[in-house]
């Protein structure tokens, strides 16, 4: 995808808004960091019940209500109607920042919050950050420091076979493994900061919500917090 086929192109970070578990204080702390948002398809309720205007609300539509849709302007309507992808897909693949904060993409159905995690992995060149309840999930990048406390929880979920290497973790990684049904690594603790090297965009990393903000300014002010886009 060029320039000229995003809707969105922004130079800051952009909160993504989905129809899942979220309210208005999720929306607000995203906002803080990331105040531009955008709406995929059912995640333009809350958009609406906070008053906030959207950039665009991207997806199929059929899970925004006529009575939302009516306080949302025509032009910021971007209908995208093949079904071979979800509205996370749809969204995150025609914005362009150099973050995203997604809220409202977990909770509620498991399908869909298992489907947000393979969108992460399909769209790993497109930093992202999921908020939820408790905790922050992301794509590990290449390599990071993570602002982790001692006794932090840092778990490690890989999508695919991929192995890589820590510093600070109370059981290393190094040489492990990983794979679905295989060796995984939830549950793990920090001794202090986290330093981890990925050799492949196949790990989930979830780790404490009070994280989010310093780990934002971590992603955007390091130069290797991005994957290159997969091949086809």
């Amino acid at each position: 995808m060029t320039i000229l086929d995003y809707i969105v192109d922004a130079s800051e970070p952009i909160t993504l808004i989905g129809g899942g578990v979220a309210n208005l204080k999720d929306l607000s702390e995203a906002r803080a960091l990331a105040p531009t948002c955008v709406a995929a398809d059912g995640g333009a309720a809350l958009a609406v019940a906070a008053g906030v205007p959207l950039a665009a609300l991207i997806g199929d539509l059929d899970s925004t209500t006529p009575e939302v849709l009516a306080q949302i302007p025509r032009d910021k309507r971007h209908l995208i109607t093949e079904q071979d992808s979800t509205d996370f897909d749809k969204a995150l693949s025609r914005v362009n920042a150099p973050l995203i904060l997604g809220v409202g993409f977990t909770g509620a159905r498991l399908d869909h919050q298992l489907a947000a995690f393979n969108t992460l992995a399909a769209f790993a060149h497109r930093p992202c950050i999921l908020l939820g309840p408790l905790e922050i999930i992301l794509l590990a990048p290449p390599h990071i420091l993570l602002p982790t406390a001692p006794g932090d929880v840092v778990s490690l979920m890989p999508l695919a076979p991929v192995r890589g290497r820590s510093k600070g973790l109370r059981w290393p990684i190094d040489g492990l493994p990983f794979a679905p049904g295989g060796q995984i690594g939830t549950s793990n603790e920090a001794t202090g900061p986290v330093e981890l090297t990925m050799e492949g965009p196949d790990m989930l990393l979830i780790l404490p919500r009070r994280l989010m903000a310093p780990l934002v300014a971590r992603l955007l002010q390091q130069d290797r917090a991005q994957w290159p886009v997969r091949a086809e």
